[in-house]
């Protein structure tokens, strides 16, 4: 009987694992790092891994990108883009409630605040939005602002733009 419940609970939490994958409701961005658990360099199967396999793919898009949402036709969540097999970019969609840097500074924020809280050196101008870089030996992090606000957050190789 014992051995009948360990095998029971060893199957349930081995079917439960891939199910349980999915989009964080709060994600955090660490500089540099990572952006809702995600990391440059990663694989494709490592992100079908951690977020699921509901996604979203842009035709048209100059790199593969896949969209990962809260639900079908919601527009917010993470972008992911690849280059090869793998992850080069990766940038908020919309505005997604909760999300947050390690430091804590969240969406909605000041840009007085996040000029002070993250060190960005440079501001690049793209289209409807400015972006607030800042540089590491191997990734920018970008920090989008919308009308003085912080709207989302982006990281990508040294040498890509953050202008999506």
């Amino acid at each position: 009987m014992r051995r009948s419940l360990v095998t029971t609970i060893l199957i349930a939490v081995t079917l439960a694992a891939p199910a349980a994958a999915s989009l964080p409701r709060a994600g955090v961005l660490v500089p540099g790092q990572s952006l809702g658990g995600i990391r440059l360099g990663e694989s494709p199967r490592a992100v079908r891994g951690a977020l699921g396999t509901v996604y979203g793919v842009c035709h048209g898009c100059p790199q593969r990108t896949w969209y990962f949402t809260y639900a079908p036709g919601n527009k917010h969540g993470l972008a992911i883009e690849f280059t090869g097999r793998k992850v080069s970019g990766l940038y908020t969609l919309w505005r997604p409630a909760g999300w947050h840097t390690s430091n804590k500074l969240r969406l909605g924020s000041s840009a007085l605040a996040v000029h002070r809280r993250t060190g960005a050196s440079r501001t690049v101008v793209c289209r409807d939005y400015e972006a607030l870089v800042g540089d590491s030996a191997r990734a920018s992090t970008a920090y989008y602002l919308v009308n003085g606000r912080l709207w989302g957050f982006g990281l990508f190789r040294r040498d890509a733009s953050p202008c999506r």
